[in-house]
């Protein structure tokens, strides 16, 4: 049924959904046996996300926060890899995800704009192919999973490094096929069917390979590939359900 709800129901839609959710799955799922590091809860289990195929997870969508595995990684990063939550300045997200709107729009060092084409919870709506915003305008940019959604990724990119300030940064996850060495992307697949067999999402545009790094060096960025997942102990990777193996792509702009 949870698979089924997120295949059928808009997004827009869905994002409103959810937020009602997320107000009463606390008390469905207490329990200790999992915990999410954003909220600091704990729960029986968590729920099971992804639409089909090799997008399908069990035991990955927290339900309080609403926080995917990726989310929870992307947090433990912040924390313990940057200067997120201390150094003024001024962000943009794009596409922000509801387990970190509010807590970053509450954040006194952050001067916090969200952006997305359609999203309910966006500041400002508008195309990322042509970003409304001046050269060198953020310290910060987040831009997860929407790469593969775009009909340009290429140009996305360039405009992420256009608005991104010198000596900014940025991270920019996709879902990405450790498996390829190249990006799969054929303008002969163009079915929700075909996409949803090739790029793992029926609204996926193409499925990145190992290339996706040199793909965001050429638009501008110094690119690091940081396997810091790799660093967390193997009980917390489980207790609070972590991605194994997924690289943070962190971009910086000279």
């Amino acid at each position: 049924m949870f698979h089924f709800l997120l295949r059928t129901i808009p997004r827009p839609i869905l994002i409103k959904l959810s937020l009602i959710f997320s107000k009463i799955a606390p008390l469905i799922y207490y329990g200790k046996r999992y915990e999410d590091p954003i909220s600091g809860k704990t729960y029986r289990k968590f729920l099971p996300y992804g639409y089909s195929g090799r997008a399908k997870r069990n035991n990955v969508l927290c339900p309080g926060s609403l926080s995917l595995e990726r989310h929870r990684l992307l947090w433990l990063y912040l924390k313990e890899k940057t200067d997120f939550f201390t150094k003024q300045s001024k962000m943009l997200h794009i596409a922000p995800e509801q387990c970190f709107y509010k807590l970053f729009k509450a954040q006194k060092n952050l001067d916090y704009t969200t952006g997305d084409y359609n999203s309910p919870i966006a500041d400002i709506h508008f195309d990322l192919h042509n970003a409304p915003f001046k050269d060198n305008t953020f310290d910060i940019i987040f831009c997860n999973h929407v790469l593969e959604h775009v009909n340009d990724s290429q140009q996305c990119m360039r405009e992420l490094y256009r608005i991104m300030k010198p000596g900014g940064w940025g991270i920019f996850q996709v879902p990405l096929d450790t498996t390829r060495t190249t990006t799969l992307e054929d303008k002969n697949i163009v079915t929700e069917e075909e996409r949803e067999k090739h790029y793992w999402q029926k609204d996926h545009l193409r499925l990145f390979g190992l290339d996706y790094k040199d793909k965001l060096a050429a638009a501008g960025f110094n690119v690091t590939v940081d396997d810091f997942v790799n660093t967390i102990k193997p009980e917390l990777l489980d207790r609070y359900r972590l991605p194994a193996g997924e690289m943070i792509y962190l971009c910086k702009k000279n």
